[in-house]
C-alpha cells in the first residue's frame, strides 16, 4: 500500500470521510505561521508518549512541513501496530501550494 497522499487526494479524502484524522507533527512556533483548521497537534517528539490518543481507525493523515518528519512518525506508528496512516506528500507545504494557495509559507 501506498502510504503517502497528494495534497489534492487528502483534501478530497477530508470533505468525504469524517472519520479522518489529521495529525499536525509540527512545532507550536511552526503553527504560529499556518496550520490546518481541525488538525489534531502532537509534536513529533510527544508521539510516544501520546500515541494512545490517537485513533486506530480510519485514515490517519500525519503532516509536518515537507513530509519527513511526519513518514518518520508514519514508520514509528506503523511499528506500534497502526494500519491507518498516510503521509501527506510534501507536507504542509504541499497544501498551500494545492489545497490553500492564501495560506502563509515558510
Amino acid at each position: 500500500m501506498n502510504k503517502e497522499i497528494s495534497a489534492a487526494d487528502a483534501s478530497n479524502l477530508r470533505q468525504n470521510n469524517k472519520e479522518a484524522v489529521f495529525l499536525d507533527v509540527r512545532e507550536v512556533s511552526e503553527l504560529a505561521i499556518c496550520r490546518i483548521d481541525g488538525a489534531l497537534h502532537i509534536p513529533m517528539g510527544q508521539i510516544p508518549e501520546r500515541v494512545d490518543a490517537l485513533p486506530k481507525e480510519g485514515p490517519l493523515v500525519v503532516f509536518c512541513h515537507h513530509g519527513m518528519r511526519s513518514m518518520q512518525v508514519l514508520n514509528f506508528l506503523e511499528a506500534k501496530g497502526f494500519a491507518n496512516v498516510l503521509n501527506l506528500q510534501g507536507g504542509i507545504h504541499a497544501w498551500a501550494e494545492a489545497v490553500d494557495p492564501s495560506m502563509p509559507r515558510y
